[in-house]
């Protein structure tokens, strides 16, 4: 299974929702935003490499972290020398050797967006509860319908006590699932690691966990 994880705009918690999911999943992560990575950086080579035919796509995931995870590199001559056009076929020789994969996407209606939306194989949208987000993930829905990709379920983060289920699912015409904002969130982004691998016991850990169980169930 490759599943891409979006969002409409950035902001929205996309990679944290991304890293979560992996660790819950036991997938690897993938950070395909060639240009602003945001998932935790590890040694060794990165996707930037393997897009400029540096490295081979398994030897570039590092298994040393709490999630597997293929980093992407930070600088932007990285970024100059990798070809996008080889993301498909590294995502999906990765998922030959290791099976499940989940890919932070860009953020938006890029072409780099584009991409791992057309390399997976189910897609989750992750968005704010506010109003004003919600164009942004009608726009991405749409993208994502056209390269076969469909959405899913959202994925509204960071909510509190009454979260706008209701108007989301009816915006997007898809089933909605929530993560609550919690200080937890912010302490295992700090740390690079999942929540589930900082505080299994909290909320949030258990609400990743459901979610990862609906993502099997879906698949059935």
């Amino acid at each position: 299974m490759i599943l891409a994880i979006t969002g409409g705009k950035g902001g929205v918690g996309k990679t944290t929702v991304a890293l979560n999911l992996a660790h819950a999943l036991d997938a690897v992560a993938v950070d395909a935003d060639l240009g602003m990575a945001d998932l935790p950086e590890r040694r060794g080579p990165d996707l930037h490499d393997v897009l400029a035919g540096r490295a081979e796509p398994i030897e570039a995931v590092d298994e040393t972290g709490a999630v597997d995870l293929l980093p992407c590199g930070r600088s932007l001559a990285g970024a100059r020398a990798a070809d996008p056009t080889g993301l498909v076929d590294a995502v999906r020789e990765i998922e030959r050797s290791y099976e499940d994969i989940v890919i932070d996407c860009p953020a938006g209606m890029s072409a780099d967006a584009g991409l791992p939306l057309y390399a997976a194989d189910r897609c989750l949208l992750v968005a704010s509860s506010e109003a004003f987000a919600l164009p942004d993930a009608v726009r991405t829905r749409a993208l994502a319908r056209v390269l076969d990709a469909g959405i899913e379920r959202v994925v509204l983060n960071r909510v509190g006590a009454s979260p706008p289920d209701e108007r989301v699912r009816d915006a997007l015409g898809v089933p909605v699932e929530t993560i609550p904002d919690a200080d937890v969130v912010a302490r295992a982004r700090r740390s690079g690691q999942p929540v589930g691998a900082l505080a299994p016991d909290s909320t949030v850990a258990e609400r990743f966990r459901r979610l990862a169980s609906i993502v099997v169930s879906d698949g059935r």
